[in-house]
């Protein structure tokens, strides 16, 4: 534990994790001094100063390039001046995570992944229920650690959902066990589009982890094994569980027969059909999967976990159902922030489809889409920044592209085009930051939307 007593700490960002870590660093005897480039809202301005913390807005001043290290918000990033500063300046810069996790008494289980990392995060919470185990579940799922980090204990579990900002600025952060669900292109403009670094920031992950430690991985994703081959020649690396939905792994999960299998220290043990999955789809088995191998790392019964694995329902703004109006089907899938989880979303149906897709560009390429929307899709509906983009590139895909100016008028056009037994699909395959605050309220205006049909 680092004693902070009387230091001057500049946090970078007052988004939610930038305040949680100003309090957290309060409590712990510093002098936090928080500095936004931007605007900071009222009501965060008016906690921090019945917190008595000191703050800045709309500039990063000489004050906050002087602080003992940096905290920097998972918004606020590495090429910005202030991390530069601190960076050229030899200072440390630690992310949100790292910083709570200074002050953790418990277990960690940490998920990350371009995909399915917020459900996986949901999922597990489902079983550590299911188990009657106590539990957190905090970090990119909506609670800050830094939030939650005065309430855990060795018997308490902390569950967390961590991205690639968070993982960039880590110096001892320490999962008991880890996990890498898959990584495909996304937030390439954070990276100076080069996809390896993105990657490297991901795999940051297993950095402290040691032979006491689990890291469980995707085998079929060429990233992720070589990853793991690599670390299984390191001394003291944590010991590997894979799990595969098209091989049978040597140690993890795996389908034999349509059973899922899992085969841990040579020991061979069917779990459950697959088919008794609750959540359809090829990426819910997989989520699945590796929700069923962090439960066995944390030595929860195979009965816990395959009651979890039936009842688990999925979590909001990912291939939500919202409602059928005449005979068409409305789908939420919001979170959809990359082309990657567009495929999957796509992958799980087997009818004709209208989707919605757009907002900020993240220097996407649709062209991976080409097989899914000349099978399904007979016309995109686009929205947002993108919409040039998206034209451009698969224009010429499918018989239909549209455009709409708000997220009404896309649901609108949407409804026009669709036929009785087919599906209209908000899955943008962008951020949301160009229309709406974020991707849940997307996923509000589009389900609105479809309630005002």
């Amino acid at each position: 534990m680092r004693n902070l007593q009387g230091k001057h700490i500049v946090v970078a960002g007052a988004a939610k994790s930038g305040i949680a870590s100003a309090f957290l660093l309060k409590k712990k005897g510093a002098v936090p001094f928080v500095s936004d480039n931007g605007t900071i809202p009222a009501e965060t301005a008016e906690r921090l100063k019945n917190e008595s913390i000191e703050f800045e807005q709309n500039q990063h001043s000489q004050r906050a390039m002087n602080g003992e290290f940096l905290v920097l918000s998972p918004g606020v990033p590495t090429s910005s001046s202030i991390a530069q500063h601190y960076k050229d300046a030899g200072k440390g810069i630690f992310s949100e995570i790292e910083l709570a996790s200074w002050f953790s008494k418990s277990p960690m289980v940490a998920v990350t992944g371009s995909n399915g990392k917020t459900s996986v995060a949901s999922w597990l919470a489902h079983t550590w229920k299911m188990a009657s185990r106590d539990y957190i579940l905090a970090g990119n799922i909506g609670t800050a650690f830094s939030e939650q980090v005065e309430h855990t204990s060795a018997n308490k579990d902390v569950l967390l959902e961590v991205s690639s900002f968070q993982l960039d600025h880590i110096q001892s952060f320490h999962p008991a066990v880890s996990m890498v669900l898959n990584i495909t292109p996304d937030h390439l403009d954070r990276y100076e589009h080069d996809f390896m670094k993105y990657a490297a920031s991901k795999l940051n992950i297993t950095k402290n982890q040691t032979a006491s430690d689990w890291f469980i991985y995707n085998f079929d994703d060429p990233i992720l094994s070589d990853h793991a081959r690599q670390l299984a020649e390191t001394e003291n690396a944590p010991r590997l569980l894979a799990f595969s939905s098209q091989n049978e792994v040597t140690n993890g999960a795996f389908v034999r027969n349509g059973n899922l299998i899992l085969k841990i220290n040579n020991k061979e043990e069917e779990l459950m059909q697959i088919g008794e999955i609750g959540l359809p789809g090829q990426h819910n088995l997989q989520n699945g999967m590796a929700t069923a191998l962090a439960a066995r790392a944390s030595e929860i019964k195979n009965e816990f976990i395959s009651e979890s694995l039936k009842t688990f329902e999925g979590v909001t703004h990912r291939l939500e159902h919202v409602r059928t109006y005449k005979g068409v089907r409305y789908v939420n899938d919001s979170k959809a922030t990359n082309v990657n989880a567009v495929w999957f979303a796509l992958r799980s149906f087997n009818m004709p489809m209208v989707l919605i897709l757009g907002g900020r560009d993240k220097g996407n390429d649709y062209t991976q889409l080409e097989k899914e929307l000349r099978e399904k899709v007979h016309t995109i509906v686009a929205i947002g920044e993108a919409r040039e983009n998206i034209k451009k590139q698969i224009g010429n895909l499918v018989p239909h592209i549209l455009e709409a100016e708000s997220m009404k008028a896309a649901v609108k056009t949407a409804r026009k085009a669709a036929k009785r037994g087919e599906v209209v699909l908000l899955s943008p395959a962008c951020s949301s930051f160009d229309m709406f605050e974020n991707y849940e309220d997307r996923g509000n205006h589009f389900k609105q939307a479809v309630l005002d049909l």
